[in-house]
């Protein structure tokens, strides 16, 4: 069997924002696009990742205003970082260990793709199916 990676799995191309953007645009963004995690960069260098959670705790907090708050306020700012080529096994346990939502895909420097929680239980459930002799099936990736 073929070392299985976590680009063969990611969500490819994230949608990304700045550090500077208002939270309220990043919830936005988030709702339109259906997406619980958005790495967030400068200058096209990550330097955080903000979750849903992490938006949803900050705007309950007294005296934000999510119109003007920047999204660098509620970022992670390390997040959790793998090449494409990671071993998905070892990716996935380090986000079980560390009880992360994603991990964000760099290659060169540049963000090429983010791997969920979705995307590992995507992951499970084909080569399940695959084991059991059953066709895997592809639904639509959300992140």
């Amino acid at each position: 069997m073929r070392r299985l990676t976590v680009q063969n799995f990611m969500t490819l191309g994230p949608v990304v924002i700045g550090s500077d953007r208002p939270l309220a645009e990043a919830h936005r963004v988030m709702r339109e696009r259906s997406i619980r995690h958005l790495p967030v960069v400068d200058g096209g260098r990550l330097v955080g990742m903000l979750s849903q959670r992490d938006l949803y705790l900050c705007e309950t907090l007294k005296g934000v205003d999510p119109a003007s708050e920047p999204v660098r306020e509620a970022m992670t700012p390390e997040p959790y970082v793998v090449a494409p080529d990671a071993a998905l096994d070892e990716v996935a346990g380090t986000m079980a260990q560390r009880k992360l939502g994603s991990a964000v895909v760099v290659d060169r420097g540049q963000v090429v793709g983010l791997f969920t929680t979705v995307d590992a239980l995507r992951a499970l459930s084909g080569l399940v199916r695959r084991r059991n002799g059953r066709r895997a099936t592809n639904p639509e990736r959300v992140g």
